[in-house]
């Protein structure tokens, strides 16, 4: 089998497709009006696989036509993140000599320490908190989104394809937008906290998926956890597979693991933990990693 796949539709990515948008509209919808607190819990996680699903059509699947992977995940039910930004960055990302890079990485968290100690000691404090996994999952996505769009607003300036994508964002918004005035009957205030608590969801995926070390091939993490945060992920836990692997589907990497399980923790040099249970007891109140790059050298030093 190719790395692709020999499989010219995969019906479990289509399938789990169907169930992200029937709970999403069953959450801003029929449940919303029966209990707020379920139908919020809903939103949360039906956003949140709607992003683990788009990623999964960056990197084309479940067909192989590209426009039409796109078409599926259209509707912008994280709100803040346009697609087209998404697949540029997360592409980007998938150069591993680039990983935790402050400034080529775009999905890194580290800065550069010299940036770091201009800082004011507010978002000193902020960030520290923020590198704590309770942090990152209560404060992350404001500080996240917050930074995010303001790069793209001074990118957007002087990049077309910046612009381009946040252009494209507009009717994927307003489709939403429509939804929740014509037909929702959710409060408001109700699906921004569901939609803040889907990007929460996402933040325990990324607090330590990558960490600082001088060989790019051990920065990437693996979990073996196979749970529900594991399914939300659609495996994403398997993270250095999925690197190594990125054209796999989501439910072939937990196999890919289980073959080559010496393999894969040879090569990112036993960067692993054996759960989301673990990572919550040992960093849930504490960081795992400093703000500032610990091995970050300026260009040319």
């Amino acid at each position: 089998m190719s790395e692709r796949g020999a499989r010219p539709v995969e019906w479990p990515t289509l399938g789990l497709l169907v169930l992200c948008y029937s709970g999403w509209i069953l959450a801003t919808t029929w449940l919303a009006e029966v209990a707020l607190a379920p139908a919020i819990a809903l939103l949360a996680v039906t956003a949140g696989l709607h992003a683990s699903l788009s990623h999964e059509v960056i990197h084309g699947h479940p067909f192989r036509n590209r426009l039409l992977n796109a078409a599926l995940v259209f509707p912008a039910l994280s709100i803040t993140v346009p697609y087209l930004r998404f697949a540029a960055t997360h592409l980007a990302h998938h150069h591993d000599e680039i990983l935790t890079d402050p400034y080529d990485d775009p999905e890194t968290n580290f800065l550069d320490p010299a940036v770091w100690e201009r800082l004011p000691s507010w978002r000193k404090v902020l960030l520290r908190l923020n590198n704590t996994l309770l942090g990152r999952i209560l404060l992350g996505p404001l500080i996240g989104n917050a930074g995010f769009i303001a790069l793209e607003a001074q990118l957007a300036l002087r990049d077309p394809a910046v612009l381009r994508g946040w252009l494209w964002h507009v009717p994927a918004l307003a489709l939403v937008i429509w939804w929740l005035s014509a037909v929702a009957t959710m409060p408001l205030w109700a699906f921004v906290l569901g939609t803040y608590l889907s990007h929460s969801l996402l933040k325990i995926r990324t607090f330590l998926e990558h960490q600082a070390h001088e060989k790019a091939r051990a920065r990437t993490v693996i979990i073996e956890d196979r749970g529900p945060l594991a399914l939300l992920f659609l495996n994403n836990n398997f993270h250095v597979v999925h690197h190594m692997h990125p054209n796999r589907p989501w439910y072939d990497l937990p196999a890919l693991y289980a073959k080559r399980k010496e393999h894969y923790l040879r090569r990112n040099e036993g960067y692993r933990y054996a759960s989301y249970g673990e990572v919550f007891r040992r960093y849930l109140g504490r960081a795992k990693d400093p703000v500032p790059h610990p091995l970050w050298q300026p260009p040319g030093e």
